[in-house]
């Protein structure tokens, strides 16, 4: 049985059209079907500290936070780990990365899972999009969620509901989920980080 939050949650999924599960070409729609892969195995919000091997690690796929959904879709769909990829380019220019943590140099164990570092690697791989640029599945998405401007990532997937929202994948304190963006957000990076350049 279905309480009403569930409902009004999953309503955006409800209102996709009908497509054809035949295999993804595009390597955006492929982070999409990675990303959708998650629903219903990611349930848990939990952005808790946790030490992690280096490469590859990962906290239990039960939990995690919305930078998870897009690191487990790189990893799923091209092999491509961003928890290597973001230390390595830390390691090489720390001081290009914001400082709000007050570490005196990268930690494998979280600075991938940061929002404010992915922005800077996007951006410093050239994968920052002008603003108003059309929404691609695939595409990452920053906003700050109101009140009080939490950094946040999603994952478009290039498709509308019938009302004319984008649908999109991610963790926004609920576990991963396909819905539309909040509407208290401030939309602030749009990103297309192709994994043959990354």
């Amino acid at each position: 049985m279905f309480d009403r939050r569930t409902l009004l949650l999953t309503a955006p999924a409800l209102l996709l059209p009908a497509v054809a599960r035949a295999a993804p070409t595009d390597w955006g729609e492929k982070l999409v079907v990675a990303a959708r892969g998650q629903i219903g195995k990611t349930i848990v919000y939990d952005p808790a500290y946790v030490r992690l091997p280096y490469p590859g690690g990962d906290v239990p796929i039960g939990r995690g936070v919305c930078s998870d959904v897009v690191i487990r879709a790189y990893r799923t769909a091209f092999g491509l780990d961003l928890q290597e990829k973001v230390h390595r380019d830390m390691a090489a220019d720390f001081g290009a990365y914001p400082r709000t943590w007050g570490l005196r140099g990268p930690d494998s164990n979280i600075d991938h899972r940061r929002v404010p570092n992915l922005e800077v690697f996007l951006r410093r791989k050239g994968a920052q999009l002008a603003p108003g640029t059309p929404w691609k599945a695939g595409d990452l998405i920053t906003q700050r969620l109101l009140p009080g401007r939490y950094s946040h990532i999603l994952i478009a997937t290039g498709r509308r509901n019938a009302f004319g929202q984008e649908i999109i994948v991610q963790n926004n304190g609920a576990g991963a989920r396909l819905e539309t963006p909040q509407v208290l957000a401030e939309l602030f990076g749009h990103y297309r980080l192709d994994p043959t350049r990354a």
